[in-house]
């Protein structure tokens, strides 16, 4: 594909992928949704793939959905809004799936959309200067993106309901305490830091990590049964694999272990 609306390169290890429209807050318009969705398929496909990376260009991560085009859609917007969901929830779908483990920077204000996408990385790394708002019904409208998935899950149902609601804005180390990211960083460290982190995924077990994402995904609608049955089966194909055999070996040999994402 012919990126214009996001950046998107693999190298590395890492498959980094910037929303590309800062002249337009990052605004999300059926284009970057296509984008977004091809470059997430282009990952989960590719071996080499053994983390992301994922960044928004300029001063804004993302202010969410691109208002403008929806006016600009006209009586269309009702045959445009479904092939933008269809592509965004795609792409979140599958970014949570793949093995790799995915790496969220957020370099400044998430807002709607923005907001739905940058909390739902595996990893979410916030810069100081960060803002956080829902922006949904502000606009009279409600959440996509999968936030009313993750937020309940990731600040309680009270809170989700809150924000939803009144589209309070959060600082970086609001959101910090309330669960939405992982860790505040120095503006001017967030890209070296969010690197180092998944370069190091890159350099790690790939299907163990996808193996935690899929027993977590399923945590909160399994029997406790069914969960450990789950781990067992999981645990035991690890084992026997080129990357389970290294650990191991690697543990009682006391040296580092040589992944290769296998």
């Amino acid at each position: 594909m012919d990126y214009q609306n996001i950046l998107f390169e693999v190298s590395d290890g890492v498959g980094r992928i910037t929303l590309n429209r800062p002249d337009a807050a990052n605004g999300m318009d059926l284009a970057m949704m296509k984008e977004l969705h091809h470059a997430a398929n282009a990952c989960d496909q590719d071996d080499a793939v053994r983390a992301v990376l994922i960044t928004g260009a300029g001063k804004m991560f993302s202010a969410g959905g691109d208002l403008k085009s929806f006016i600009s859609a006209g009586d269309n917007l009702g045959a445009m809004l479904p092939q933008m969901t269809t592509f965004f929830h795609g792409a979140v779908s599958l970014l949570n799936r793949m093995d790799a483990p995915v790496v969220t920077a957020i370099n400044g204000t998430a807002a709607g959309g923005g907001l739905s996408f940058g909390i739902s990385g595996d990893i979410v790394l916030a810069a100081e200067s960060a803002k956080f708002t829902l922006a949904y019904t502000a606009a009279g409208l409600s959440p996509d993106g999968s936030s009313s998935y993750f937020l309940p899950r990731l600040v309680g149902m009270r809170r989700a309901k809150e924000l939803l609601l009144t589209n309070r804005v959060l600082t970086a180390a609001e959101a910090e305490a309330y669960g939405m990211v992982d860790r505040v960083v120095p503006d001017d460290e967030l890209m070296a830091q969010a690197e180092k982190m998944a370069l190091g995924f890159a350099a790690g077990p790939t299907r163990a990590y996808g193996a935690v994402k899929r027993l977590l995904n399923g945590t909160f609608s399994e029997s406790l049964e069914t969960q450990m049955e789950m781990e067992a089966r999981t645990i035991n194909a690890l084992a026997q694999g080129p990357d389970g055999r290294e650990g191991v070996a690697a543990f009682a040999e006391k040296r580092k272990p040589d992944f290769r994402g296998q």
